[in-house]
């Protein structure tokens, strides 16, 4: 079969690798949409982020979706051409962390289209995977394949909000407008918030912004001081969702904050030097959000029962023989949000 194969910065190639054999407790799915994420273009630019570099050809993609080809003799609740989002998601279930329910910390895990581990983790960029039954959750009949592959990066947002605490009625600031971003917006209208307001340094993001819920959009290169109106009183936000990894936006954070508010880390950057009497005076609560685990089926049942709309946010659709213009087209951020892959 296909595959969409990483051997190193700007070096994607189209490969022929061959399909996994399928065990009793197995599924074995022919992907249809794949999303193409932050983490696969750094890997694509880049050749990594932070420590982590691609040593071996790798397959990237850890967002798809797909129909079932073949069960395995053990599985059960499953039938071929039932329609799933698979989770990206191997935890070994033994650790200490696994134990403690903390599974997206798993000492031993296995994440489609990691290079963080030697030999890598093989992504999902393919025609055709095998997964375990555990990764599997039915997507509804009227919820797209490219739907159904936003569920792993909405599961990214739910968690964030997770790791939040209560938003019911809470003011939510939420900086950087990508994906995340925009998917954060929606978790957070979904537990309550009433008031969300959005920065970014493009229009594109945030009118998509606005879309999924947002109530007020900020753009700081035309505004610079626009968010100055919510320092008043040692600040108006209840929490921060600071999803860029950029600098400039977690700290333009720090004025808008109440006292004791919730910093909220989604997004991954570099060491960013932090004013901590700022921390220690208005008594922050500064909180990092690492991937999910049960927050995959929530947000395939969000899906399924449509309390929530990531169509939106879907820029466009290519074939997976164009991966090199698709992503170029995922790295514009004048021109798309999420941009997805066809398998079919």
């Amino acid at each position: 079969m296909d595959a969409l194969v990483i051997h190193a910065p700007g070096d994607l190639r189209v490969e022929q690798i061959d399909t996994p054999d399928l065990l009793p407790h197995q599924l074995q799915v022919r992907v249809r949409a794949g999303g193409i994420c932050g983490s696969d273009l750094h890997y694509f630019q880049h050749g990594g982020f932070g420590t982590v570099r691609i040593k071996e050809p790798m397959v990237l993609g850890h967002e798809v979706a797909g129909s079932i080809e073949d069960v395995g003799a053990a599985a059960q609740g499953f039938a071929v051409g039932e329609r799933i989002a698979i989770s990206p998601s191997r935890p070994c279930g033994l650790c200490r962390f696994c134990q403690l329910g903390q599974q997206n910390h798993c000492l031993d895990m296995r994440y489609y289209g990691s290079a963080m581990r030697m030999p890598h983790v093989q992504g999902a960029f393919r025609q055709r995977i095998v997964c375990e039954t555990s990764q599997a959750h039915k997507l509804a009949d009227h919820v797209s394949d490219g739907e159904g592959s936003m569920a792993e990066p909405l599961s990214v947002a739910l968690h964030a909000v997770n790791r939040a605490g209560p938003l019911l009625g809470k003011r939510v600031l939420v900086t950087g407008c990508g994906p995340i971003g925009a998917l954060v917006v929606i978790a957070a209208r979904r537990a309550g918030a009433t008031q969300i307001v959005v920065t970014d340094m493009a229009s594109q993001p945030l009118r998509a912004a606005m879309k999924v819920g947002a109530d007020q959009a900020i753009n700081i290169v035309e505004q610079p001081d626009a968010l100055g109106a919510f320092s008043a009183d040692k600040g108006q936000f209840d929490v921060h969702f600071e999803a860029s990894g950029n600098a400039r936006a977690l700290l333009s954070g720090f004025d808008v904050l109440r006292p004791r508010g919730v910093l909220m880390l989604v997004g991954l950057g570099g060491d960013i030097t932090l004013p901590m009497n700022t921390i220690v005076a208005k008594e922050f609560d500064v909180r990092g959000a690492f991937r999910f685990h049960a927050e995959f089926a929530v947000a395939v049942e969000l899906l399924n029962k449509r309390l929530v709309d990531v169509k939106p946010l879907i820029s466009a659709t290519l074939p997976y023989r164009d991966a090199g213009r698709a992503f170029a087209l995922a790295a514009d951020r004048s021109q798309a949000m999420k941009v997805l892959l066809s398998f079919d």
